[in-house]
């Protein structure tokens, strides 16, 4: 399927869904997946969440949780147009919330900074009406599954709730990949973080 998706974009045409979702079904067949996996950014629209949902149920599966990342789009926008990056480091900043000490120049080496071509409001705001328009229906899709994450705070606050939506997953796999558990002189740690699993 990887190869098949290759061959249609080198010739500049439209991946289908059906080989999109084709290249899912192969990945999650791969014996890594077995007790759970992760998809990030997919499904993107709902007949590819329809066409997922249909192959997980044949195997016995489903999708738990779809974790949405929140977050305003002026904001957004803020983040992605006033990006610079330090390429040789992969340092970033933004001249919105962390500008360099010196503008267009990097902290460390006083190199200069670039920004990506595609950083653009133009570009970015294509990128959102299609968000909006396609992928917003796949939260409707699962419903109750959304789990809604304020995106706007820092790194590790965010975090700390994609792994509480993780860690809420009963846990249906091989036992031996079962969470240890807590030691008993340890508190007792409540429900949600007794059990775990991806599906």
């Amino acid at each position: 399927m990887g190869l098949k998706a290759k061959s249609l974009m080198d010739a500049g045409k439209l991946v289908g869904d059906d080989v999109v979702v084709g290249i899912i079904k192969d990945a999650l067949k791969a014996p890594e997946c077995s007790h759970g996996f992760i998809l990030d950014g997919f499904p993107r629209t709902v007949p590819q969440a329809r066409m997922l949902d249909a192959f997980l149920t044949e195997s016995g599966r489903e999708i738990d949780k779809v974790i949405n990342l929140s977050i305003d789009d002026s904001i957004l926008i803020k983040r992605v147009e006033g990006r610079l990056i330090h390429t040789p480091s992969g340092r970033t900043y933004n001249t919105y919330f962390s500008p360099p000490a010196r503008e267009g120049l990097d902290d460390v080496t006083g190199e200069p900074l670039t920004k990506r071509p595609d950083d653009n409001a133009a570009k970015l705001k294509t990128r959102l009406e299609e968000f909006h328009s396609k992928t917003t229906p796949v939260l409707q899709h699962y419903g109750s599954k959304v789990v809604n994450v304020n995106a706007d705070r820092n790194v590790d606050e965010v975090t700390k709730d994609i792994f509480g939506a993780i860690d809420s997953i009963p846990f249906r796999g091989d036992p031996q990949f079962a969470p240890p558990a807590a030691p008993e002189s340890a508190a007792p740690a409540s429900p949600a973080k007794q059990k775990k699993g991806w599906f």
